[in-house]
């Protein structure tokens, strides 16, 4: 019954074209269904802070106005809902959003568990909604009125593997913080750099953040094309390359090694070197929006800066199944980079003719992708 039920959502919600028209129902029922979404996963964190909510966000649930909030999210899910049950036939999308909005209301009603003595969760569901929901309302308009190709579906092939890579580095984003903060804390208490990190830190915070987004560009080019060059480290990037769309979606799909390395070559110098908070929250804010932005399906042909600043035809390259394609433009920031390198690639206005990776070597499925590095017969 269960597997039944998700197949006819997820049916309805990679309807054809002509079934996802204005009038259909069919928006009203994705915002709906997302709305309730939000709304259930806001109040089991709000209800369950020790086990679900990220440690930063928990003061906001004490707030007055977080009820109205949360009510309101729900009653927008509701009446969307209706619409949809309204004007489209098949109405799994309508009642999948009352469903959820009717449990996440049962959920609201009962008493929060809460114990001040617990240690810090490290399942952030209340992350993980907040962070769909503003990069959701940022990315699909621009890709629906900027898409560089037209013709590709919000709810595209591969999408539910995607949603999985971004719900799993979403939930576990406390724990991924603690990997990188550890090692830095310990340098840190080992190391006398006091005056070094004196300097560093007593610096403008905007020459910090150039600072920080030079630094971490050199680092992560050297990285990145270390994971294409070294065989078994290939064998966990294939599974970022193996995305067969580019939308903003797909720069979620790594591997968790990988982003455990990642993750550790930048953020620890970081912290070791001394640069202040605010800078370094700055640049993970900016570096985590603007790689979504790389990898979204937008044509911005803004040619003259190329040069300067990576750009998501740039990064498309590196993405592309073509020959010439191959082990270009590793460059997160500055493409300055790849042509000091030798690895610079942008051919004049012209995109790449497919994603991926020849002969696509790479299974579907989460738990299979994480396994295939592992695997003996690997190229």
């Amino acid at each position: 019954m269960i597997n039944q039920l998700r197949r006819a959502l997820r049916s309805d919600l990679e309807s054809p074209v002509e079934a996802r028209s204005f009038g259909s129902g069919w928006i009203s029922g994705v915002g709906a269904l997302a709305l309730s979404v939000v709304a259930s996963g806001v109040i089991l964190s709000a209800h369950f802070p020790d086990l679900l909510a990220a440690q930063q966000f928990r003061t906001l649930y004490e707030q007055s106005w977080f009820d109205l909030l949360t009510q309101g999210i729900m009653l927008s899910s509701f009446l969307l809902a209706c619409i949809s049950l309204v004007l489209r036939q098949n109405r799994i999308l309508g009642i999948s959003a009352i469903v959820l909005v009717f449990m996440a209301s049962l959920i609201g009603s009962m008493p929060t568990t809460h114990d001040s003595t617990a240690s810090t969760a490290i399942i952030s569901l209340d992350w993980f909604v907040l962070n769909l929901l503003m990069t959701g309302i940022v990315f699909i308009p621009l890709e629906i009125f900027f898409g560089r190709l037209r013709d590709q579906p919000l709810f595209r092939s591969e999408w539910r593997e995607d949603l999985l890579y971004f719900l799993i580095s979403s939930l576990l984003v406390q724990t991924l913080t603690y990997l990188s903060l550890w090692p830095s804390n310990t340098i840190v208490a080992h190391t006398d750099w006091s005056a070094f990190r004196h300097a560093v830190g007593s610096q403008p915070v905007w020459l910090q953040f150039i600072e920080i987004m030079l630094l971490t560009d050199f680092i992560q080019y050297w990285f990145h094309r270390a994971f294409h060059r070294i065989p078994w480290l290939w064998r966990f990037h294939a599974v970022h390359h193996s995305a067969q769309k580019m939308d903003w979606l797909a720069g979620s799909r790594m591997h968790i090694v990988e982003i455990i390395g990642l993750r550790s070559v930048t953020v620890i110098p970081m912290m070791t070197f001394g640069y202040q908070e605010i800078a370094i929250q700055a640049y993970l804010l900016l570096v985590y929006l603007y790689s979504t932005y790389l990898h979204a399906n937008i044509r911005f042909n803004v040619e003259w800066l190329k040069p300067f600043i990576v750009t998501p035809r740039f990064h498309h390259w590196h993405h592309g199944i073509e020959e010439e394609a191959i082990d270009i433009n590793f460059a997160i920031h500055f493409p300055l980079f790849d042509r000091l390198f030798g690895t610079y690639y942008m051919p004049s206005h012209e995109w790449p003719g497919g994603y991926g990776i020849k002969g696509h070597p790479v299974p579907n499925g989460y738990l299979r992708q994480m396994a295939y590095p592992f695997q003996k017969s690997q190229r």
